[in-house]
């Protein structure tokens, strides 16, 4: 198997391509892995690879198999409750923080599960035109590319618990060098914001809306390890006056000092990747630190994190690379000036993740896929080294909360101009 999600292959022109593509990718991740691996849950907010792999099909099973099939007989009652994740409107969930005890079903028969919901959304497909269907076959496909992109952020939790240092994949892809970090002046105004066109998006990135922003500077580089080894150096991690409240008490309860997967020997600084454990690479945008990390940062740096309506407004009219990446490399070129806009680690913004004005989520359950989380949590742009391919845009709004760092995170800084 290739060693990233982001390997560039031509887009499939069919909604059925498009599907067995993105379920193949799936399949293709859980065989780099043992069946051991699978099972584990390393924490509450990560979820074994397994269910990973049978959440993904439920979705296809209960919001489009139950509705579009004459005879419909599920694959195995019991999983409408064991893999469904918080939709409410469905039915009961099996507790979150108990997925890592479910030894049974086993990791062949979630495979005979994807393979039976499979052939059913083939036969549906070719059989019903129906605008609605392929809409919700779309949704389901972006769905499980997230859920790549989960499965990938909680086996590199798993493996760094694992004193051996497991890698995931055996090839790191060479580094892109690094041009020097400059600020870029955007002039202010009043622009429109959020997803217009046809293309696919999520909700959340709706409805199109006008903002003000203020003239402002962005950084055209993410900030490096290096950079970020200063501001530990310098006492970042010590020095409360720099940080949030809820960040200094996160700080101080967990002890932290420095980000996730970076370690300390003799001296020399390590870090966990998907590689397994590798020396600290001083020019790579500095990875898995949550908001309060990055707001500290920012302003130990003399500067802001963006808000996510300035970063949107200098992305617009950049292409999006497409070169090849791997993970842990980045991308660089963007015609602005801002490099690594996309493909290298998803950039922490000032903003609460909120609705758009006039935002209404979709009726039934499906609704809430996205409406129902949008209060306590930070967006984040861009997208990262382990998002596959052909799911970035500029118009994307992810969301974590402010303590979470196991995502693939990171940051640019602002300034007023």
């Amino acid at each position: 198997m290739s060693s990233n999600l982001n390997k560039l292959e031509p887009r499939p022109n069919t909604i059925s391509q498009q599907f067995f593509s993105v379920r193949k990718e799936t399949e293709n991740l859980l065989s780099n892995l043992s069946e051991e691996d699978t099972c584990v849950q390393s924490m509450t907010d990560a979820s074994p690879a397994k269910w990973h792999a049978a959440h993904t099909t439920w979705f296809f099973e209960t919001f489009i198999l139950k509705q579009y099939e004459k005879q419909f007989t599920s694959f195995d009652e019991n999983f409408e409750s064991l893999f469904n994740s918080y939709y409410n409107a469905i039915g009961e969930q099996f507790a979150r923080n108990w997925r890592g005890l479910i030894t049974r079903p086993s990791l062949s028969k979630i495979i005979d599960y994807r393979k039976n919901i499979d052939e059913r959304i083939s036969k549906i497909i070719e059989t019903i035109e129906d605008p609605e269907l392929f809409k919700l076959v779309e949704i389901g496909i972006n769905h499980e590319q997230q859920h790549q992109e989960l499965l990938v952020m909680d086996i590199k939790h798993l493996f760094s618990i694992n004193p051996t240092n497991p890698a995931l994949f055996d090839s790191v892809i060479p580094h892109s060098p690094k041009r020097k970090n400059h600020w870029i002046s955007f002039e202010g105004g009043l622009f429109e914001f959020g997803k217009s066109d046809s293309s696919f998006h999520f909700d959340n990135e709706t409805p199109c809306h006008k903002r003000y922003l203020e003239n402002y500077k962005m950084a055209s580089q993410l900030v490096s390890s290096k950079e970020f080894l200063e501001f530990i150096d310098d006492g970042g991690y010590e020095n409360p006056l720099l940080w949030l409240s809820d960040g200094w008490s996160w700080v101080r309860e967990n002890s932290v000092h420095h980000p996730l997967y970076w370690r300390k020997k003799d001296g020399s600084w390590f870090e966990f990747t998907l590689f397994g454990l590798l020396p600290l690479n001083h020019e790579n945008p500095v990875c898995h630190i949550n908001f309060y990390e990055a707001s500290a940062y920012s302003l130990w740096a003399g500067a802001r994190l963006p808000i996510e309506f300035e970063w949107e407004h200098a992305a617009t009219g950049t292409k999006i690379p497409i070169e090849e990446v791997g993970y842990h490399a980045t991308k660089s070129g963007e015609k602005s000036g801002l490099e690594d806009l996309h493909g290298a680690v998803w950039q922490w913004t000032n903003s609460g993740y909120l609705p758009y004005p006039k935002f209404n989520p979709p009726s039934g359950a499906i609704g809430e896929y996205n409406g129902k989380f949008m209060s306590n949590q930070n967006v984040l742009r861009g997208s990262a080294c382990c998002t596959p391919a052909h799911h970035g845009r500029h118009t994307y709004r992810n969301f974590f909360y402010p303590h979470q760092r196991w995502a693939f995170s990171g940051l640019r800084l602002a300034k007023d101009d």
